[in-house]
């Protein structure tokens, strides 16, 4: 999963690039309203975490512009407490969720997979395919309730097949979700993780559609979430 941070203060971005990759994500960082515009329409990502107060370009203008021109990526604006007047406007230009300064890490965490989940149409905590189970809160995954060791690019990969299981998904768009933008990033390199993946989940729970991509689903008899 591939996540936006725009944020321009240095050490409140050290901090949450950090807590983001430990939970598992892919984060780009934009300092400012003009790069964040750019980002934001030109490069795939599963959220965006949104400051308001930003240089060149405010947050708002930002988030009015992705949403006129058509960007549906789910957005959780960082606003000053008690500016009240910042969330109705962050709200209205097409914001999904707030949270607001200062917050403790674990809570942006806890708002950010529940923004995740409810733009993939999953309502639970913890995500399911048949046997397997993901828990994006501990960054752990199971069969059969037998715990797997996964590199993070594993988890990673997993945790997005997973939030849109059923679903043929092409290498391309895969690499894109997989990997930050400053990575040397290969296409070729998703067939060796989904090799690995096959070794610890069995080797039908990946199914390859021939020219399209791959797919994650329930075994034959088992109940697909």
């Amino acid at each position: 999963m591939r996540i936006l941070l725009v944020e321009d203060d240095p050490d409140l971005t050290r901090q949450l690039k950090l807590a983001l990759a430990d939970a598992g994500y892919a984060v780009d960082h934009a300092p400012d309203g003009e790069e964040a515009q750019y980002l934001g329409e030109n490069e795939p990502y599963d959220a965006v975490i949104l400051d308001l107060g930003l240089p060149k370009v405010d947050g708002v203008s930002v988030l009015e512009r992705w949403r006129r021109g058509n960007v549906t990526t789910p957005v959780l604006i960082l606003t000053a407490r008690g500016a009240w007047s910042d969330k109705v406007a962050g709200f209205d230009a097409g914001a999904d969720d707030y949270l607001a300064k200062p917050f403790h890490t674990e809570e942006l965490l806890a708002r950010l997979r529940a923004l995740l989940r409810r733009s993939a149409g999953h309502a639970a905590p913890s995500l399911s395919c048949g046997a397997l189970r993901l828990d994006p809160r501990a960054a752990r995954a199971s069969v059969n309730g037998e715990p797997l060791r996964l590199t993070s690019l594993e988890y990673r990969l997993l945790h997005y097949m997973i939030m849109h299981q059923g679903r043929v998904i092409g290498r391309t768009e895969l690499v894109e979700h997989l990997y930050d933008q400053d990575f040397d990033r290969d296409s070729n390199t998703i067939e060796v993780f989904i090799g690995r993946l096959r070794k610890k989940l069995g080797a039908d729970r990946i199914e390859t559609v021939r020219g399209l991509g791959y797919r994650l689903a329930a075994l034959p008899g088992e109940d697909a979430a």
